[in-house]
Protein backbone atom coordinates (compact mmCIF):
# COMPACT_ATOMS: atom_id res chain seq x y z
CA UNK A 1 0.00 0.00 0.00
CA UNK A 2 0.74 3.75 -0.45
CA UNK A 3 -0.43 6.31 2.06
CA UNK A 4 -0.09 9.47 2.67
CA UNK A 5 -1.73 12.91 4.88
CA UNK A 6 -3.25 14.96 2.66
CA UNK A 7 -4.56 18.47 3.33
CA UNK A 8 -7.53 18.97 2.31
CA UNK A 9 -10.73 21.55 3.29
CA UNK A 10 -8.27 23.47 5.90
CA UNK A 11 -7.62 20.20 7.65
CA UNK A 12 -5.63 17.08 7.10
CA UNK A 13 -6.85 13.16 6.27
CA UNK A 14 -4.82 9.65 6.55
CA UNK A 15 -5.69 8.65 2.93
CA UNK A 16 -4.43 5.35 0.80
CA UNK A 17 -3.21 5.53 -2.82
CA UNK A 18 -5.97 4.04 -5.37
CA UNK A 19 -4.81 4.55 -9.21
CA UNK A 20 -5.85 8.37 -9.62
CA UNK A 21 -7.64 8.77 -6.60
CA UNK A 22 -6.79 9.07 -2.80
CA UNK A 23 -9.31 6.80 -0.55
CA UNK A 24 -10.16 8.52 2.82
CA UNK A 25 -9.23 5.82 5.89
CA UNK A 26 -11.03 7.79 8.66
CA UNK A 27 -7.99 8.92 10.54
CA UNK A 28 -7.03 13.10 10.47
CA UNK A 29 -3.56 11.89 9.33
CA UNK A 30 -1.18 8.46 9.46
CA UNK A 31 0.05 9.23 12.73
CA UNK A 32 -3.24 8.22 14.48
CA UNK A 33 -3.52 5.66 12.22
CA UNK A 34 -0.51 4.17 13.00
CA UNK A 35 -1.25 4.58 16.34
CA UNK A 36 -4.01 1.83 16.03
CA UNK A 37 -2.91 -1.92 15.97
CA UNK A 38 -3.98 -3.36 13.33
CA UNK A 39 -3.52 -0.25 11.41
CA UNK A 40 -2.31 -2.12 8.44
CA UNK A 41 -5.95 -3.99 7.81
CA UNK A 42 -7.72 -1.13 9.13
CA UNK A 43 -5.90 0.63 5.95
CA UNK A 44 -6.47 -1.75 3.25
CA UNK A 45 -10.32 -2.08 4.03
CA UNK A 46 -11.43 1.60 4.26
CA UNK A 47 -14.27 2.50 1.74
CA UNK A 48 -14.68 6.18 2.80
CA UNK A 49 -14.55 9.33 0.76
CA UNK A 50 -12.36 9.88 -2.39
CA UNK A 51 -10.23 12.79 -3.68
CA UNK A 52 -8.32 13.14 -6.54
CA UNK A 53 -4.75 12.59 -6.95
CA UNK A 54 -4.23 15.69 -9.44
CA UNK A 55 -3.44 18.40 -7.49
CA UNK A 56 -3.14 16.70 -4.20
CA UNK A 57 -1.25 18.90 -1.47
CA UNK A 58 0.46 16.53 0.62
CA UNK A 59 0.86 17.32 4.11
CA UNK A 60 4.20 15.44 5.97
CA UNK A 61 3.95 11.67 5.73
CA UNK A 62 3.30 11.77 9.66
CA UNK A 63 3.11 15.34 10.63
CA UNK A 64 3.77 14.95 14.58
CA UNK A 65 5.76 11.97 15.26
CA UNK A 66 7.26 11.48 18.65
CA UNK A 67 10.73 11.83 17.29
CA UNK A 68 12.97 12.22 14.38
CA UNK A 69 16.13 9.94 14.26
CA UNK A 70 18.68 11.13 12.03
CA UNK A 71 21.83 9.08 10.73
CA UNK A 72 24.85 10.31 9.51
CA UNK A 73 27.85 9.35 7.68
CA UNK A 74 25.94 5.81 6.29
CA UNK A 75 26.57 5.81 2.44
CA UNK A 76 30.03 4.39 1.95
CA UNK A 77 30.63 6.73 -0.80
CA UNK A 78 29.57 9.72 1.62
CA UNK A 79 31.72 8.78 4.32
CA UNK A 80 34.47 8.69 2.02
CA UNK A 81 33.85 12.49 0.21
CA UNK A 82 33.59 14.08 4.21
CA UNK A 83 36.97 12.13 4.33
CA UNK A 84 36.23 9.98 7.28
CA UNK A 85 36.86 6.44 8.68
CA UNK A 86 34.02 3.86 8.27
CA UNK A 87 32.23 3.76 11.67
CA UNK A 88 31.66 0.92 13.93
CA UNK A 89 28.16 2.26 14.89
CA UNK A 90 25.23 4.58 13.55
CA UNK A 91 26.22 8.55 13.94
CA UNK A 92 22.76 9.81 15.36
CA UNK A 93 21.41 13.12 15.42
CA UNK A 94 17.75 14.62 16.31
CA UNK A 95 15.61 16.50 14.82
CA UNK A 96 12.31 17.96 15.78
CA UNK A 97 8.83 17.88 14.25
CA UNK A 98 8.70 21.84 13.48
CA UNK A 99 11.12 21.34 10.84
CA UNK A 100 9.10 19.06 8.99
CA UNK A 101 7.43 20.26 5.44
CA UNK A 102 5.31 18.35 2.94
CA UNK A 103 6.25 17.00 -0.53
CA UNK A 104 5.34 19.79 -2.44
CA UNK A 105 6.26 23.03 0.32
CA UNK A 106 8.76 25.78 0.23
CA UNK A 107 11.58 25.03 2.04
CA UNK A 108 12.50 28.07 4.30
CA UNK A 109 16.41 29.23 4.09
CA UNK A 110 17.13 30.72 6.82
CA UNK A 111 19.26 34.20 6.34
CA UNK A 112 21.39 33.16 9.14
CA UNK A 113 23.39 30.70 7.35
CA UNK A 114 25.56 30.94 4.35
CA UNK A 115 25.75 27.15 3.71
CA UNK A 116 22.18 25.54 3.47
CA UNK A 117 22.96 22.25 1.63
CA UNK A 118 20.91 19.20 0.19
CA UNK A 119 20.26 15.32 1.44
CA UNK A 120 18.03 13.04 -0.17
CA UNK A 121 17.37 10.00 2.44
CA UNK A 122 15.14 6.88 2.33
CA UNK A 123 13.04 7.10 6.03
CA UNK A 124 11.98 4.61 8.42
CA UNK A 125 8.29 5.07 9.25
CA UNK A 126 7.46 2.95 12.58
CA UNK A 127 4.07 1.02 12.45
CA UNK A 128 4.71 -0.84 15.86
CA UNK A 129 6.07 0.12 19.33
CA UNK A 130 9.73 -0.66 19.56
CA UNK A 131 12.29 -1.20 22.76
CA UNK A 132 15.48 -3.20 22.40
CA UNK A 133 14.08 -5.04 19.57
CA UNK A 134 16.02 -7.58 17.75
CA UNK A 135 15.95 -9.79 14.50
CA UNK A 136 11.62 -10.45 13.61
CA UNK A 137 11.03 -7.94 15.92
CA UNK A 138 12.70 -5.08 14.49
CA UNK A 139 11.35 -5.98 11.56
CA UNK A 140 7.80 -5.83 12.53
CA UNK A 141 8.43 -2.48 13.74
CA UNK A 142 8.39 -1.44 10.26
CA UNK A 143 5.74 0.14 8.68
CA UNK A 144 7.40 1.65 5.52
CA UNK A 145 9.93 4.03 4.41
CA UNK A 146 9.26 7.46 2.78
CA UNK A 147 11.41 10.17 0.92
CA UNK A 148 13.24 12.76 3.22
CA UNK A 149 15.24 15.76 2.20
CA UNK A 150 17.81 16.23 5.07
CA UNK A 151 18.51 20.37 4.30
CA UNK A 152 21.65 21.21 6.94
CA UNK A 153 22.86 24.38 7.46
CA UNK A 154 26.39 23.35 6.85
CA UNK A 155 28.05 26.48 8.70
CA UNK A 156 26.14 25.89 12.26
CA UNK A 157 26.36 21.90 11.70
CA UNK A 158 29.80 22.11 12.16
CA UNK A 159 30.21 25.27 15.16
CA UNK A 160 30.47 22.51 17.62
CA UNK A 161 31.07 18.50 17.52
CA UNK A 162 27.26 17.83 17.72
CA UNK A 163 24.99 18.43 15.19
CA UNK A 164 21.57 19.36 15.69
CA UNK A 165 22.31 23.11 15.58
CA UNK A 166 22.74 22.55 11.77
CA UNK A 167 20.07 20.04 11.08
CA UNK A 168 16.78 20.70 12.40
CA UNK A 169 15.82 24.21 11.36
CA UNK A 170 12.25 25.25 11.27
CA UNK A 171 10.63 24.37 8.03
CA UNK A 172 13.44 22.89 5.88
CA UNK A 173 12.47 19.05 5.91
CA UNK A 174 10.28 17.83 3.31
CA UNK A 175 9.25 14.24 4.23
CA UNK A 176 6.68 12.22 2.08
CA UNK A 177 4.98 11.71 -0.17
CA UNK A 178 3.74 8.39 0.32
CA UNK A 179 4.24 5.62 3.54
CA UNK A 180 5.15 2.74 0.91
CA UNK A 181 5.13 -0.82 2.86
CA UNK A 182 7.77 -3.72 2.56
CA UNK A 183 5.66 -5.73 0.54
CA UNK A 184 5.96 -3.08 -2.15
CA UNK A 185 9.13 -3.02 -2.15
CA UNK A 186 12.56 -5.21 -3.73
CA UNK A 187 14.50 -6.12 -0.53
CA UNK A 188 10.95 -5.70 1.66
CA UNK A 189 12.32 -4.05 4.87
CA UNK A 190 15.73 -3.98 3.25
CA UNK A 191 14.88 -2.28 0.25
CA UNK A 192 16.83 -1.77 -2.48
CA UNK A 193 16.38 1.25 -4.27
CA UNK A 194 17.63 3.85 -6.47
CA UNK A 195 18.24 7.47 -5.03
CA UNK A 196 18.83 10.63 -6.37
CA UNK A 197 18.19 14.77 -5.92
CA UNK A 198 18.68 17.34 -8.53
CA UNK A 199 19.14 21.03 -7.91
CA UNK A 200 17.53 23.05 -11.06
CA UNK A 201 17.19 19.79 -12.85
CA UNK A 202 20.99 18.89 -12.03
CA UNK A 203 22.00 15.36 -10.40
CA UNK A 204 23.74 15.73 -7.39
CA UNK A 205 22.94 12.68 -5.60
CA UNK A 206 22.54 9.02 -7.24
CA UNK A 207 23.08 5.97 -5.76
CA UNK A 208 21.34 2.92 -4.68
CA UNK A 209 20.20 2.12 -0.45
CA UNK A 210 21.86 -1.50 -1.01
CA UNK A 211 25.07 0.83 -0.21
CA UNK A 212 23.81 1.54 3.00
CA UNK A 213 26.50 0.55 6.17
CA UNK A 214 23.69 0.15 8.89
CA UNK A 215 20.05 -1.05 6.88
CA UNK A 216 17.13 -0.11 8.21
CA UNK A 217 16.57 -2.84 10.22
CA UNK A 218 20.05 -3.02 12.02
CA UNK A 219 18.57 1.09 12.40
CA UNK A 220 15.67 -0.29 14.52
CA UNK A 221 17.44 -2.32 16.57
CA UNK A 222 20.36 0.42 17.72
CA UNK A 223 17.84 3.10 17.90
CA UNK A 224 15.20 1.27 20.41
CA UNK A 225 18.10 -0.17 22.55
CA UNK A 226 18.69 3.79 23.35
CA UNK A 227 15.29 4.78 23.08
CA UNK A 228 11.04 3.56 22.74
CA UNK A 229 10.36 3.86 19.17
CA UNK A 230 6.34 4.84 18.23
CA UNK A 231 4.18 4.18 15.91
CA UNK A 232 4.62 7.36 13.92
CA UNK A 233 8.43 8.14 14.71
CA UNK A 234 10.82 8.45 11.94
CA UNK A 235 14.32 7.42 10.68
CA UNK A 236 16.38 9.06 8.16
CA UNK A 237 18.81 5.90 7.17
CA UNK A 238 21.64 8.75 6.12
CA UNK A 239 22.71 10.15 2.74
CA UNK A 240 25.00 9.10 -0.13
CA UNK A 241 27.74 11.43 -1.54
CA UNK A 242 26.80 14.48 -3.57
CA UNK A 243 26.40 16.68 -1.21
CA UNK A 244 27.14 20.48 -1.79
CA UNK A 245 29.50 20.85 1.46
CA UNK A 246 32.03 18.56 -0.56
CA UNK A 247 32.02 19.37 -3.91
CA UNK A 248 35.11 21.63 -4.89
CA UNK A 249 34.36 23.92 -4.94
CA UNK A 250 31.57 23.83 -2.47
CA UNK A 251 27.86 24.20 -3.39
CA UNK A 252 25.04 25.62 -1.48
CA UNK A 253 21.59 26.72 -1.98
CA UNK A 254 21.23 30.70 -1.97
CA UNK A 255 16.99 30.70 -2.62
CA UNK A 256 15.15 30.28 -5.75
CA UNK A 257 16.48 27.01 -7.03
CA UNK A 258 13.71 23.71 -7.10
CA UNK A 259 15.40 20.57 -5.49
CA UNK A 260 13.57 17.31 -6.49
CA UNK A 261 14.59 13.92 -3.75
CA UNK A 262 13.58 11.39 -5.43
CA UNK A 263 13.22 7.41 -4.72
CA UNK A 264 12.45 4.29 -6.60
CA UNK A 265 9.64 3.17 -5.47
CA UNK A 266 8.38 5.85 -3.06
CA UNK A 267 7.83 8.90 -4.69
CA UNK A 268 9.10 12.68 -5.30
CA UNK A 269 9.85 15.49 -3.51
CA UNK A 270 9.82 18.87 -5.06
CA UNK A 271 10.64 21.72 -3.35
CA UNK A 272 11.40 25.62 -3.99
CA UNK A 273 13.88 27.33 -1.84
CA UNK A 274 12.33 30.68 -0.69
CA UNK A 275 14.02 33.14 2.01
CA UNK A 276 12.85 32.53 5.33
CA UNK A 277 11.34 35.73 6.29
CA UNK A 278 11.76 35.40 10.15
CA UNK A 279 8.39 35.82 11.18
CA UNK A 280 7.81 34.41 14.54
Amino acid sequence: MKLATLRTGGTTRAVRLDGDTLTDLGYPDLGALLAEDDWAGTAAAATGATYPLAGAEFAPVVPRPSKVVCVGLNYRNHIQEMGRDLPEHPTLFAKFADSLIGAGDDILRPAETAEFDWEVELAVVIGKSARRARGEQAEAAIAGFTVLNDITCRDWQFRTREWLQGKTWDSTTPVGPYLVTPDELPGGVRPALDVTLTVGGETMQSDNTGDLLFDPVALVEYVSTVVRLNPGDLIATGTPGGVGHARKPARYLSGGETVVTEIQGLGRLENRVVPDGGAA
